[in-house]
């Protein structure tokens, strides 16, 4: 029980990350433990399916409970404390990169040339991924009611690169979604789940979430049962080269995160940058003190 309440939780944090561009889900998933469980729990469910159910159903009901209560508290954070709040995850992220670089050390072996070179590679790719983003100004509400079978299509297909994203640390699912263009229309559908809660007989209301969220959740099923299987096998039998990338892949992700304009979108004072360095600490201890226990 202990541990279903723990995956609940883990969860619950999972989910809410999910709310904020730039972050990656799968980083967050490694510094709470939970990670390798999950990838094993997924692609192996049919050998021991009450194991395996007893970890997933917790985990998912946590993930849509951390979507759900969190989208509105995530949007207050970056809209009015951006520059602490991102500089808490970017912390989160910092703390577990020596033990990520341990793994890549395994065994006494110092990287060389090949690791190196993983290492490097994802820095132009989310450096390209930075430069590419656009802000849309449309109004969503507006965009949903006009969605038509293409639009889903295409809303399906971006489920399944978001879900990629979503399991590979270091890229994030929603920022993804950002680049696609579709971002501020799923958080908006998210968000109108809430009052659909206190109608049910909205059956309007149900139509524009279910034309958003239903080919987008079979997207994510789809992608993230095949990027699951990817990873174990690459782990498997290439355990310090997928280390080195996704270590590049985290510290890239914290040099884009600097050049993000959300971070400074509330402002920067003397006052605010000495918040922004006591939350960076706070996420980069708490990650370093998970991160020892559980990698």
């Amino acid at each position: 029980m202990l541990k279903a309440v723990r995956n609940f939780f883990n969860g619950v944090a999972f989910g809410a990350i999910q709310t904020v561009p730039s972050i990656s889900a799968g980083t967050i998933a490694i510094i709470l433990g939970f990670y390798f469980d999950l990838i094993k729990a997924v692609n192996h469910f049919r050998k021991d399916r009450r194991k395996h159910l007893w970890f997933l159903l917790p985990l998912l009901l946590g993930t849509a409970a951390g979507i759900i209560l969190f989208s509105s508290l995530v949007t207050f954070l970056l809209e009015h404390h951006s520059f602490p709040t991102m500089l808490f995850f970017m912390g989160l992220i910092a703390g577990i990169v020596p033990h990520i670089f341990a793994k890549v050390r395994e065994g006494g072996q110092e990287p060389g040339a090949r690791e190196i070179l993983l290492f490097l590679a994802p820095f132009p790719v989310l450096l390209l991924m930075a430069v590419m983003r656009t802000e849309s100004t449309a109004d969503s509400a507006e965009i949903i009611r006009n969605i038509d079978i293409p639009f889903m299509v295409f809303i399906f297909f971006a489920g399944i690169l978001a879900a990629a994203a979503l399991v590979i640390p270091g890229i994030s699912g929603s920022f993804l979604l950002l680049l696609l263009g579709i971002y501020h229309v799923v958080i908006y559908s998210v968000r109108s789940l809430r009052f659909l809660v206190a109608d049910i007989t909205n059956t309007e209301l149900l139509a524009d979430i279910l034309k958003v969220l239903g080919p987008l959740g079979l997207g994510i099923i789809v992608g993230g049962l095949s990027m699951l299987r990817l990873i174990e096998k690459l782990l498997e039998k290439h355990q310090r080269p997928v280390y080195s990338v996704i270590l590049g892949l985290m510290l890239a992700s914290v040099v884009v995160l600097i050049m993000e304009p959300m971070v400074y979108r509330s402002g920067v004072s003397a006052p605010i940058v000495a918040a922004g360095i006591a939350t960076f600490s706070i996420g980069c201890v708490t990650s370093f003190v998970l991160g020892k226990k559980r990698l």
